[in-house]
């Protein structure tokens, strides 16, 4: 895309979960964008949800669809392992990427494509840390510029889901759930994490695999605690809490926001007042995705990238306190430092 064009002609590569809710988002109309193709090795599952959603062209792999011309922009929706060598396909291409939350799974695949990011024209990847999107984040966070409430002292924070993802280990827990509390927080709060520690207690009988709960311990640069909370097989539904403490108040989202989307109700009777949790994060933050998906098409359009959106250094952020709190783990809850962003891409003087 050397100019702007009319129309984003959009490609999805991976049809999973996160994939098929992306191209059935574009299917239902964003501003500015159309669904081109979809890819994914599972040849016959593309198929079928290109027939859903009216897309164009099917790939059976996304490094061939980023080279095709079919496409203006892609959505990187594949299991973790595959997103550095598809994103690196993107940049070579010029193509405008929104890829998945984590940009890559470890801390040196992040570094590599931010190199080699910054080296661009222009800025074209943005990472899919939706929350950033949502409602209830965005309108406590306008709050908290107000000042109404005074300057912030702590955070609280509870990430609850049905079930746990089968064949990980209590480090999925850190790198692959808490990893959003991880990203917003310091975007809540505007200053970066540099100190952690990973606890745990009396563990949940219902799974073997992993510890459950856990608690997250950080601290930020400017001296702000934040506690979250994470229970990934807690049975009862999926269910994300945030409270800013501060000076003269606090400032706490409400409970199941998504109830509005689920079109669900609060029911009163017989003595007694109950409602409906989501089963997982789809209908919570489906505002939220469809939000993102919009800021990234219109961003994409006019040659940049959305401005609440998380960058690659954002997210390399992320990935570097997220490996932390894992050794953390492994030492035995020790309390660590966290290094720097520059250290880890050698930009300190």
């Amino acid at each position: 895309m050397e100019h702007p064009k009319d129309t984003l002609r959009v490609g999805v590569i991976g049809t999973g979960v996160m994939g098929a809710d992306h191209a059935h988002n574009l299917a239902r109309g964003v501003r500015g964008a159309s669904l081109a193709a979809v890819a994914d090795a599972d040849v016959g599952r593309a198929k079928t949800l290109a027939a859903e959603v009216g897309a164009d062209q099917v790939f059976a792999d996304g490094t061939e669809m980023i080279g095709s011309g079919a496409v203006d922009a892609v959505i990187i929706a594949v299991p973790d392992p595959f997103h550095a060598d598809l994103i690196h396909a993107a940049l070579d291409a010029g193509l405008p990427v929104l890829c998945e939350k984590p940009l890559t799974p470890t801390v040196e695949e992040a570094v590599r494509i931010i190199r080699k990011h910054d080296a661009l024209k222009r800025p074209l990847l943005t990472v899919g840390f939706m929350r950033r999107f949502d409602p209830g984040y965005l309108a406590m966070r306008r709050r908290l510029a107000s000042g109404s409430e005074g300057a912030l002292l702590m955070t609280h924070s509870c990430h609850r889901n049905v079930e746990a993802y089968p064949g990980q280990d209590s480090s999925a827990t850190v790198t692959n759930s808490a990893v959003h509390e991880i990203d917003v927080l310091p975007w809540l709060a505007g200053s970066p994490i540099t100190e952690v520690q990973w606890l745990s207690g009396r563990p949940s009988s219902l799974i073997d695999e992993r510890i459950d709960p856990q608690l997250l311990l950080m601290r930020s640069a400017d001296g702000v605690l934040h506690t979250v909370e994470l229970q990934v097989h807690a049975q009862y539904g999926y269910d994300v809490r945030c409270e800013l403490v501060c000076e003269r108040g606090s400032i706490e989202m409400p409970p199941v926001p998504a109830l509005i989307e689920a079109e669900e109700y609060i029911v009163s009777t017989d003595l007694s007042r109950r409602s409906a949790y989501p089963a997982d994060w789809r209908p919570r933050f489906a505002a939220a995705y469809r939000a993102e998906l919009a800021a990234w098409v219109e961003a994409s359009l006019s040659g940049t990238i959305p401005e609440e959106a998380a960058t690659a250094r954002d997210s390399l952020r992320t990935t570097i306190v997220a490996e932390t709190l894992v050794r953390s783990m492994n030492e035995d809850g020790a309390r660590l430092r966290v290094p720097s962003i520059e250290s880890v891409l050698g930009e300190e003087d």
